[in-house]
């Protein structure tokens, strides 16, 4: 495919996405609610579009596809990771919709008495944890427009990081749900087309395993990787959905616990069905051309080698967007966090209503331009990925799970928690043994907080802040970002 026919139809299909988002957005751009969470009510069918499209994106269409490519069944991990995250969260947290939370700092404190500690720390671990997801975006989308587009690797990252920072700029989070969503539907029927050509190229599933090692043709490739660091790779995964800002950003926007909670689990079954897609599509690319000299590279080359002309483009095209509409997703998250958390953090409140929306666009640049400027130091979306969870994700995942179904969880115990996850994770990334007997630090980053958070919460005094008096705190911090009118304005006009 001709590299500036790729280009041109890039640049069109972003051009035509920002128009898109910014039509559908241009009514719920007035105040912090409408901006950052569509206004709370996001219906079922946009949620199911959003979560699909985030999940389908650079993970599986680089990553995933890379690491079939590499490990063969092995690339159906991702999917039944993600699958099983889904699902857990519309099983255990899809209730918290209720409690209008904002930001998941909010909801962490809650559970332990809204205190400011375990706030403010969950508040900065999740912007970092959010810089690292668009890293990862930016990482995987500017290796995939630099191969197709035959340009160099700084400068695909700053395109990619400029096509969708636009959109997500100008319309918020509902432009991203929206365009989300309608690549959702290219992405899902494109992979299953692509899959299905692929089978035929290499003559049906007994061609898959040429020119590969017998062992990634055993199930789940767990005789190429081993069963721990299988078990590792889809915890890392689930651990990741369970525990990522971006998703429970579709819990406090969906329209109700119903409409979230049945979304969920419908993306849940699709994700589960549409796992084995990326593996099959990586092993078919490595017994078509077993010499790629980077596994993240078979989606793309697939794409080009066996499609026709207009659906390998639309399909690239649409891969490479929908990279971008996950990322956007994860910087709306982590602008949430700046404003609601990391904001009263320094200044003491949070910031008034009426500008919001104003300081959330000058947040989001700044967040994507830190997010660029870390995807330059890697070039393994998996490895980039895995470690970044472990270390910034796990325990949050832990304080959220103790949280919601342990009472006697205190801000001790949650504090403990973080701290023992991160530790962990970066004594076993630090240790090549046990780097090499687990895969990847998701599991005993886990065990060890989960310990170390029932232990200290057990030796030191329990909350005295019941549930009500903790939800009140925090909508009275809230209740100024929802404010149609500054209160020192509102006071004026009275005396006026």
């Amino acid at each position: 495919m001709n590299s500036h026919v790729f280009l041109g139809a890039f640049v069109t299909y972003v051009v035509a996405m920002i128009a898109f988002g910014w039509w559908v957005s241009r009514h719920s751009r007035s105040n912090g609610d409408d901006f950052l969470l569509g206004g709370r009510s996001i219906p079922i069918f946009l949620t199911i579009g959003t979560t699909v499209a985030t999940m389908v994106g650079t993970g599986s269409s680089m990553g995933a596809v890379g690491f079939g490519y590499a490990n063969g069944w092995a690339g159906a991990l991702y999917g039944i990771g993600g699958s099983i995250g889904v699902l857990l969260l519309a099983a255990w947290f899809a209730p918290v919709r209720k409690l209008r939370f904002m930001t998941m700092s909010e909801e962490l404190s809650y559970y332990v008495g809204a205190n400011r500690w375990v706030r403010n720390i969950v508040a900065v671990l999740i912007y970092i944890a959010c810089i690292g997801w668009l890293g990862a975006h930016i990482l995987g989308g500017g290796l995939y427009l630099s191969w197709m587009a035959d340009i160099d690797l700084t400068t695909a990252r700053v395109l990619v990081a400029l096509g969708f920072g636009i959109y997500c700029v100008i319309g918020g989070y509902m432009a991203v749900v929206w365009t989300d969503t309608v690549q959702a539907v290219i992405l899902f029927v494109g992979f299953i087309v692509m899959a299905i050509i692929a089978l035929f190229e290499v003559g049906g599933f007994s061609g898959l395993g040429a020119n590969m090692d017998v062992a990634t043709t055993s199930f789940l490739g767990i005789d190429k990787i081993g069963v721990v660091p299988a078990l590792s790779l889809a915890a890392v995964i689930a651990v990741g959905v369970l525990a990522t800002p971006s998703y429970r950003q579709r819990i406090y926007s969906g329209n109700s616990v119903h409409s979230v909670r049945k979304s969920f689990v419908i993306t849940g079954i699709l994700y589960m069905i549409f796992s084995i897609i990326p593996a099959i599509i990586g092993m078919a690319t490595h017994a078509l051309n077993p010499g790629l000299d980077n596994s993240n590279f078979a989606f793309p080359f697939l794409a080009t080698e066996i499609l026709p002309l207009w659906l390998g483009l639309l399909l690239l095209v649409a891969g490479l967007s929908a990279t971008m509409s996950s990322a956007s997703s994860d910087a709306i998250a982590g602008v949430s966090i700046l404003l609601r958390d990391v904001y009263v953090l320094f200044t003491g409140h949070t910031p008034s209503a009426h500008k919001v929306v104003l300081l959330s666009r000058l947040a989001l640049i700044a967040t994507i331009g830190l997010a660029l400027l870390f995807a330059l130091t890697s070039d393994n979306v998996i490895d980039y990925i895995t470690s970044m969870i472990a270390t910034v994700m796990a325990g949050m995942f832990v304080c959220g799970v103790l949280g919601r179904f342990w009472p006697r969880y205190n801000w001790q115990g949650a504090v403990a928690t973080l701290i023992a996850a991160s530790a962990t994770s970066l004594a076993v990334i630090g240790v090549d043994s046990w780097s090499a007997f687990w895969g990847n630090p998701s599991i005993p980053a886990v065990l060890v907080a989960l310990l170390v958070g029932v232990v200290v919460s057990l030796i030191t005094p329990a909350s005295k802040v019941t549930p009500e008096q903790a939800l009140k705190i925090i909508d009275d911090e809230r209740e100024r970002m929802e404010m149609t009118e500054d209160p020192a304005e509102a006071i004026h006009h009275k005396t006026a």
